[in-house]
């Protein structure tokens, strides 16, 4: 071998002791997830999405191996803790909850965010809205509180449950609707949630709340409310003593709060398919089962496809409920 070939061959293989190093991180990526996991609740703590969540993150914890770390981003409606689910880096470690207001709240023009702005994963429960009142409140049953609402004064009356043009807020302007008055004839208190909505109830501060049973249950249990009434088809199997509003006035009217854990757009295909899998295998389990089952959640659920599906069809629904309501900008 020549000097010359003796060199070109030593020069070749330092160059490429020297790009070894710099292409195996490349060619051996860590497996998803390496580390905790930031899961973004847009409503507050204590509240049915929280409770859902903390659940569901608990659970993917064991599934994958990493924790799953809740974190409540409130405010705006819904929309500061759904803008930074959408706006998150898209490496899969900061994932959310997404709910019904997803397919509301850019009806209202608060946000230019719809549900085209994620990566869908699962959807994990869907509830139907509940009439509660305080329990010192004078209405028996809501069909006595259904009277005072007509007897009433535009305004005189004050309801929440959510956010301003929430689902629960558009639960009460159908159920408004349905008995012939107009949407606003209630006059609706924003909250960050159920839960704050339920203290305030408690405490005086309102006439009664139309969010779900299930996030209405802690007061419930402490005797400081009283469920009148739900808006379903079917009384809910946790709750058989609460008729539904076409048992107890004749109306049939229905509503529904959904839930679902979602990405940020453009999620890697790996992170999305362990995550659908693992969702899969969550809500399937005795504990989530269980879990839904204690606090009367609707146990529905939908994989990352199917969830798509739900969120199209919701977003046209819901914006026509909230257009012929008026609540639609």
């Amino acid at each position: 071998m020549t000097d010359l070939s003796r060199r070109t061959l030593l020069g070749a293989s330092a160059a490429a002791a020297v790009a070894a190093p710099l292409a195996t991180p490349a060619m051996a990526q860590p497996r998803w997830p390496a580390r905790p996991v930031q899961m973004l609740c847009p409503w507050a703590a204590g509240g049915g999405t929280d409770a859902v969540l903390r659940m569901s993150a608990i659970l993917l914890e064991k599934e994958l191996g990493q924790p799953f770390n809740v974190v409540n981003r409130t405010g705006g409606s819904g929309v500061v803790g759904h803008a930074a689910i959408s706006q998150a880096a898209p490496d899969g470690y900061t994932l959310g909850m997404i709910t019904a207001e997803i397919c509301m709240l850019h009806w209202q023009g608060l946000t230019e965010i719809t549900y085209r702005n994620y990566t869908p994963l699962g959807l994990m429960n869907n509830d139907a809205p509940g009439v509660t009142v305080n329990v010192n409140s004078p209405y028996r049953d809501v069909k006595a509180l259904a009277e005072a609402i007509k007897a009433s004064r535009p305004g005189q009356l004050k309801a929440s449950g959510t956010g301003q043009g929430g689902i629960w807020h558009l639960a009460l302007a159908g159920w408004l609707n349905a008995m012939g008055l107009k949407a606003d004839h209630v006059r609706w208190v924003p909250s960050n949630g159920a839960a704050p909505a339920m203290q305030d109830l408690a405490a005086g501060g309102l006439d009664f709340t139309t969010c779900s049973i299930p996030e209405a249950r802690a007061m419930l249990d402490a005797n400081r409310a009283r469920a009148l009434a739900v808006m379903a088809p079917a009384r809910v199997s946790a709750f058989p003593a609460i008729p539904t509003l076409k048992e107890a006035m004749g109306l049939d009217y229905n509503n529904g709060a959904w839930r679902g854990i979602a990405g940020p757009p453009g999620l890697p295909a790996p992170v999305a398919q362990a995550m659908e899998a693992a969702l899969d295998k969550v809500f399937k389990s005795k504990d989530y089962q269980d879990f839904l089952l204690s606090r009367g959640f609707g146990a529905v659920y939908e994989s990352a496809a199917g969830f798509a599906r739900h969120l199209a069809a919701a977003d046209i629904s819901l914006g026509n409920s909230m257009k012929e309501a008026g609540l639609a900008k």
